[in-house]
Parts: structure tokens; sequence; C-alpha cells
């Protein structure tokens, strides 16, 4: 080849060519794309589904199918689904099979769409809403290091300080607004720890906070802060009678038995608990200086027996000793992924429990640092796991070929699928709270607590996989439909029966309000 050759026939120009070339391909391409539509609003008649919901839905006797999803229905026995449908009727689910008879009954069409169990969250402190994000950074505790970690922390700023600030007007909109945020993504049921619990009048709002937001929960009565007036735990009678009489209903009861109020009061809370036949849970993590008092528990001299009736939240930083013995007294363990993380209460338990043979179930924590969604907490669930593992697995080889890539040994914990943190968020969580009867599954005979994830958004399309567009795609904004015992309470997209403006505003001026009596200034760039 000569020195002279044409720079037309140089390889580097003959590469700027031949992209020349493809762009002007392309650009026709793109033409004829434009020509023909592709990239234009649809006709209207493709935009039909923006009829109104079904009428009276979660009445006695009414009747309406949800046709043609990809079903997910967490039961075994009943199976999952390319394409099937559901009956409801009233406030349960009838069926779950393909080509469901349903003549007269009103139809959701669901084609596009996946259809699983509304996610459980079994720990969210709901008053806290007004100081979301306000600890972006916090920890559980002042380290002394000076950081913007260290200040503002949750024990000075939330439990010691906002939270003594709260009066019962500001409990309700607290609670009520974070209840329909979580409603809006798809959480159908809740643990509320509600740590607010400073009179009688405080505690009435929490509870009239769930009911109103017309979401299933377990209303959490925990502590409040002692002040002259206050009936903890004495006032769960009371509260069990006036608001609890029945346990066929959306809102329940469960008695928080924090260990680190000492022997007197938790033995107290627990023996009344018991007494009322309600459920237990308690926070326990090593950290926050609790473990001795949780070995006294599971040695059996801490004054009160644990059983299948509690739940603990986080165990994190406890002994082998505890974990076995909780596991074989049948007790729930909650862990928030998340905040565990974030917040320093130590590294989450899930390699410890699959250690056992137990699972958890999943829960938002606080607001103030981190998302209560859903899809937040089954891939941070995930991915914390999987990295712990991953990386053990690597460790066991030399890190050179061909031993760079080892095979697991034996006894390696298996990675977490997203079917397991699926099932962390739907069936463990009824099951923790005791509602593994009503809810958790899409089950004949189960009230019907539904979702409708839309699969054909940006974010998902085309689905190639239901668990995994779940876990590793979505978000809430695919979160279209939305029912509770029947009722449907979120339809395509809006929320139902929730003046949202009006209720941001008082949310607003509840968070004013405690900004002020808090002393301090509100800064949108100051604390984080």
């Amino acid at each position: 080849m000569s020195s002279s050759q044409d720079e037309e026939e140089r390889p580097e120009n003959a590469t700027r060519r031949f992209e020349r070339r493809g762009f002007l391909k392309n650009s026709t391409m793109a033409a004829a794309i434009a020509g023909a539509g592709l990239l234009a609003a649809p006709p209207a008649a493709a935009q039909a589904r923006d009829q109104a919901p079904p009428s009276n839905t979660g009445g006695r006797g009414r009747r309406y199918v949800i046709r043609g999803g990809a079903v997910m229905s967490m039961d075994p026995k009943v199976g999952n689904f390319e394409s099937a449908d559901v009956l409801v009727e009233g406030k349960r689910i009838v069926a779950v099979k393909p080509h469901v008879n349903a003549s007269g009954a009103d139809v959701i069409d669901a084609r596009g769409r996946i259809v699983m169990p509304g996610f459980v969250d079994t720990h969210h402190h709901m008053f806290e809403t007004a100081e979301r994000a306000f600890l972006a950074n916090g920890l559980l505790l002042d380290d002394k290091s000076g950081s913007p970690s260290a200040f503002p922390n949750y024990t000075e700023h939330i439990l010691q300080g906002f939270a003594k600030k709260y009066r019962p007007q500001d409990v309700y909109i607290n609670e009520l607004f974070a209840g329909l945020s979580q409603l809006d993504a798809g959480v159908t049921t809740v643990l509320d720890v509600s740590q607010i619990h400073h009179s009688p009048e405080h505690s009435d709002a929490a509870v009239q906070a769930l009911i109103d937001t017309g979401r299933r929960a377990a209303f959490g009565y925990f502590e409040g802060d002692g002040r002259p007036g206050a009936r903890y735990p004495e006032d769960a009678r009371r509260l069990r009678s006036r608001w609890f009489s029945s346990d066929d209903q959306l809102v329940t009861m469960i008695m928080g038995g924090e260990v680190h109020l000492g022997e007197e009061v938790y033995t107290r809370a627990w023996t009344i608990a018991r007494e009322l036949g309600v459920r237990i849970a308690a926070h326990a993590v090593g950290s926050f200086g609790m473990r001795p008092v949780i070995e006294k528990i599971a040695r059996g001299t801490g004054g009160v027996k644990v059983g299948p009736d509690n739940t603990f939240i986080h165990m994190t930083g406890l002994s082998d000793e505890i974990w076995k013995k909780f596991r074989d007294a049948g007790a729930h363990v909650s862990i928030a992924f998340p905040i565990e993380m974030n917040m320093r209460h130590g590294t989450p338990p899930i390699i410890k429990m699959q250690e056992l043979g137990m699972e958890p179930s999943l829960s938002s924590d606080v607001e103030t640092t981190m998302a209560a969604d859903p899809f937040t907490l089954m891939r941070s669930a995930m991915t914390m796991q999987r990295m712990v593992v991953n990386q053990m697995v690597l460790d066991q080889g030399s890190g050179e070929p061909p031993d760079d890539w080892p095979k697991p040994a034996e006894g390696t914990p298996p990675l977490l699928t997203v079917r397991d943190v699926l099932r962390y968020g739907t069936i463990n969580g009824a099951d923790h709270l005791g509602l593994g009867g009503k809810t958790g599954t899409l089950t004949p005979g189960k009230e019907a607590d539904i979702v409708l994830l839309d699969a054909t958004a940006l974010n998902v399309a085309p689905l190639n996989s239901v668990p995994g567009a779940v876990v590793s795609l979505m978000d809430r904004t695919n979160v279209e439909t939305v029912i509770v015992a029947g009722k449907i309470r979120k339809w395509r997209g809006r929320l139902l029966d929730a003046d949202l403006g009006r209720l941001t505003r008082r949310l607003e001026n509840s968070r004013d309000y405690l900004f002020k009596e808090m002393n301090l200034k509100q800064d949108l760039f100051k604390y984080s």
C-alpha cells in the first residue's frame, strides 16, 4: 500500500464513512418511525383505561372480577398464572384461576398488569411523618464524632425531642398521612409502632387515624414520654374495650413491650397483653444497651416468657444463645434492612436467621431517614444479603485463576432470590402480625387485599419475569390499583377518598408547629 493512498481508503476514514452511512440510514429510519406515528400520542380509543372504578366495592354481596392479569398468588396451593382472573365478592376472594365465570360481575381489566397480594410492613413509626428526611444522615445515637451523622440524631432529636411536643391533633394528621402514603405505595397492612402515647387522647387520635386511613393495621400500643396523665400500659384495657372489641376488623391491636423500659414496666405490659389476648412487639438492639436484659429474658430470669405471640424488631448485636432460645420459643423477627444499615443498629441479621432456619418479615421503621415503600425494603434486603454472601464465596478462593471463581463451600448461606424477599414482604408479614388467615396471599376465602402493578410502564416493559420485575425494577409509580378487604382505595394511579392538598397543608402546619416548639429553624438545606 503506497503512502499516496487516497485518504478515503484509509481504515480510520473507512470507519468514519461507515458511521456516516449508518447515521444516514438511522436518520431515514427515525423519519419513517415518526411518519408512522410511533412517537406521537396514542389515539383516544387506546386510552380507554380512564373509566370509573366499580361502585360500592367491599360491600356485602358486591362482586367484581379482576380479569386477564399476570397473577402471582404467593400461595403454592393456588399457584401463579401468566393470565388469570380473581373474583372478589364483598371483602373476600372467591376464585383465582383462568377464565372465571362471573356473569353479572363488574370487570376490572388487568391485562398488562401484575396482580398480587398487598404488601405488609411489620414496623413503621407513622407518627414521625412531619420529620421526613430530617435525619437523612442521622445515626441512632450521638457517637461524639461531631459529624453530620451524629448531630442531629434519632434518640436526641426524635424520641427525646420532637416526640415530646406532639399534641393529639399532630398524632392524627401524621398517622393519617403516613397511612395514605403507604397505601398509595401498595402497603395494605402495617404495624404502627406509635411511641407517642403521652395521654389517652394521644392514643385515641392514633387509633382514629388508622381507622380513617381505611387500610389493614395493627395498632401498636407502645409507651409515651411518661408525663402525668400517661396511662401506659394500663390504658390498654380501655383501648381494647373501646376500639378493639372485635378481632374481625381492619384495625387490630398489638402491645408494645419494650425491654429497655425496665423489668417492672415490661412485665406489666406483657402480662396485660396476654390477659387481653393481643400479640407483643418489642425492639431488640444490642447497641442500644438492651443486650443484658434480653439475655435475662432468654434465660428465663427476666420475669417474662417468650412465645409465638412475640415479634422482636431488629435483633441486631445479640448472642447465639438469645437467638436459639427465641427461635425455639417460636418468636418472630422483623428486620428493617435500610435503617439498620444506615443508622448503625448493627448488620441486619439475615445470615443468622438463615443459619437457624428462620425467615424475617420486613419493616420500614422511620421515614426520618428512609422511604417506607415495599420496593425499597425488598431490594435492600436482597442486595445486602447477596453482597455479604458473594464476598464470603469469593474469599473462599485464592483470588487467582483457576480458583478466582470458587464453588461455594458447604454451609455457605444460599443467596436470597426475588421470591424470598417477596415472601418476606407478604406472607411472613401477615403471619408475624397474626393476620395470616386473612391476608398475605391471594387465596380463596381470604380477604381481598390486592395490588395491581403496571407492567407496561417504561421502567418495566417488556415483561419477562413477574417476580423479577416486581423486586428488581418497580417502584411506587407502578402501583396502579390498591384494594383492601375488597374495597378499591387506589384506582389506576389515583388515591380515592382523600383530599391530598388539604391533608398536606395540615401536615405542613403540624410540622411548622413542631419545629417551632423544638426551637429549630426550618431550613431546607441545613440538616443534610
